[in-house]
């Protein structure tokens, strides 16, 4: 299981050495432009970009691959999802019609509404990568005393840092359970079907909650016992002032904002529409 955690993960990487809140502000920007438009070229190149910044980091593949198989899950069935529920969304947009398949009633395979999912894909595949690179980056300490920084409230900032902490517990709390399921003859191997195994993770999350609200409580105890939230500012142990690697980086990025912005919504839509004659 020491490979499925998603926390923290130590590397002599530039993108380690960068602060937190950089590397915060950096996806911030990148999510807002990977999610307000739908320009196939832009999502393209920051795909492209993405990839990199995933092997600059030097973070191998197989220490996230869990998460990666868990969220394409969650992203197939999204897509399907969808496409049940607006079939013709794609032809709304794009105002044209390409039949590639007939079909039943109003689920007809149409390019339009292909190109829609594509573009949807494309989305999901911007941020996840990025998303699980900042996770794995970041000490949850130095990234809450860097959003300190930056003018985020310290209660805000040590939540956020609680919330990055917790998630390998979580993930280890939930290994101990399924072990102790095992034990007691529920099968959660590869060797039932993936329905028993569905099953069975579910009976896993009712004392996963328990156990996640107990620890809850006893951080909250501990917290409130030390006076914290009293005092309005508060000392750092792990404090990153910027760098200029950083300086560098915030401008670099905010540049290729601004210059994606304007080329998502140059021809006065967000869309990209190679449908149009």
């Amino acid at each position: 299981m020491k490979h499925f955690m998603l926390g923290y993960i130590e590397r002599p990487s530039p993108v380690h050495a960068l602060s937190g809140a950089a590397k915060f502000i950096i996806f911030l920007l990148w999510s807002v432009l990977a999610m307000a438009g739908y320009n196939t070229k832009i999502m393209l190149v920051m795909a492209v970009m993405g990839i990199v910044i995933f092997i600059i980091s030097k973070i191998k593949f197989r220490e996230v691959s869990f998460i990666f198989k868990m969220l394409s899950v969650f992203m197939v069935i999204n897509l399907v999802t969808v496409y049940l529920i607006a079939p013709e969304q794609g032809v709304a947009i794009y105002g044209s019609r390409h039949i590639l398949a007939p079909g039943i009633g109003r689920f007809t395979i149409t390019a339009e509404a292909l190109f829609y999912e594509f573009n949807l894909l494309l989305k999901y595949l911007l941020i996840v990568p990025v998303a699980i690179v900042l996770i794995v980056t970041i000490h949850p300490s130095e990234f809450a005393a860097s959003l300190n920084r930056i003018g985020v409230p310290y209660s805000i900032a040590y939540a956020v840092s609680l919330t990055l902490r917790y998630i390998p517990d979580v993930q280890r709390d939930y290994e101990n359970i399924s072990q102790a399921q095992q034990a007691r003859g529920i099968e959660l191997s590869k060797k039932t079907s993936a329905f028993k195994r569905l099953k069975g993770a579910a009976a896993i999350l009712l004392p996963l909650i328990f156990s996640s609200l107990d620890r809850i409580e006893v951080i909250s105890h501990a917290m409130e016992l030390r006076g914290f939230g009293k005092h309005r500012k508060r000392t750092w142990y792990s404090s990153r002032p910027f760098t200029r690697a950083d300086g560098i980086t915030l401008t670099v990025g905010a540049l290729l904002f601004i210059f994606g912005v304007w080329f998502t919504f140059k021809d006065g839509s967000r869309f990209y529409n190679p449908f149009l004659q």
